[in-house]
């Protein structure tokens, strides 16, 4: 790490920091370094190329200089950083929850899309986690009821967090969607029911980055069996989804064909939707 004995600014910052991080084999090592940097200046980090010449502080490079150890541990961005932008939510992160993935937010555009806010829903999102998307869809559908299920307490707390900073209305729940029958939702049946549960099988874990693996809780990540985890959002769904309604997964792009054999065709019509990397990400069904 440099000392205050060189002169810095913010220019030599991010290069010395890019190639340092780069030589450690840190994903995006020029973002990383960014972000850090906007967060100890205390400013929105594409004003840092408006302060090339912008000199560091000792106080600065003091603050900064534990940043950039964790990160060079290959510590997650968004937990040193504490928060990361989703859709137009800005959603606080810690160990307890998953990091929200561009690929989550592909799911919310594909509900947004289909169902225009002028026709009242009532939503629920299972395994909610940082609650970014129930988050999301209010901030964006106002007039929806929305919902959220969530197994771990300390990701409730987390979720509810990002609803009171957002300034949204969501009902949270407590429960365990494995144990879909001690779940009673209050009100109405659902009209949207959606779900981005774990779905990382134990032997790919080899296969994740080991910022996601050393950091990101497991609980979230990895499912021991893919037929009882999406078998039983399915069956909540068959209970709780109003007829017609629609439900929205995502889902392990390896494993879209076994999932989807899980649908009865009498009862379903499904469609695998692609994420932005053309991989099968997604099922949509509706309810007959």
């Amino acid at each position: 790490m440099p000392t205050e004995t060189r002169s810095w600014n913010v220019l030599s910052m991010l290069e010395w920091a890019t190639d340092y991080f780069e030589k450690h084999k840190v994903p995006d090592p020029r973002l990383s370094i960014e972000w850090l940097l906007a967060k100890v200046l205390e400013i929105q980090r594409l004003d840092l190329y408006l302060k090339f010449d912008r000199p560091l502080s000792p106080s600065e490079l003091e603050r900064l200089r534990p940043l950039v150890k964790r990160r060079a541990r290959h510590e997650p961005l968004q937990y040193i950083v504490g928060f990361t932008d989703f859709m137009n939510a800005r959603i606080e992160v810690t160990p307890d929850v998953l990091i929200p993935r561009i690929e989550t937010e592909q799911l919310v555009e594909i509900v947004l899309n289909e169902h225009s806010g002028d026709d009242p829903k009532t939503v629920l999102d299972i395994g909610t986690g940082s609650g970014c998307i129930p988050v999301a869809l209010k901030m964006e559908r106002a007039h929806w009821s929305v919902s959220a299920l969530e197994l771990s307490e300390k990701a409730l707390e987390v979720a509810r967090k990002n609803a009171e900073k957002n300034e949204v209305d969501i009902n949270f729940m407590q429960g365990d969607i494995l144990r879909w029958e001690e779940i009673e939702p209050d009100g109405q049946p659902f009209d949207l029911i959606i779900s981005n549960p774990p779905y990382v099988l134990p032997g790919e874990k080899d296969e994740l980055e080991p910022q996601v693996v050393e950091h990101e809780p497991h609980r979230a990540l990895f499912c021991q069996n893919l037929e009882k985890m999406y078998g039983s959002i399915l069956e909540f769904s068959d209970r709780y989804l109003a007829d017609h309604g629609a439900l929205y997964l995502e889902i392990h792009e390896k494993h879209a064909a076994e999932i989807a054999t899980l649908f009865e065709d009498e009862k379903w019509e499904l469609k695998i939707r692609k994420d932005y990397e053309k991989k099968p990400r997604y099922i949509t069904a509706q309810k007959k």
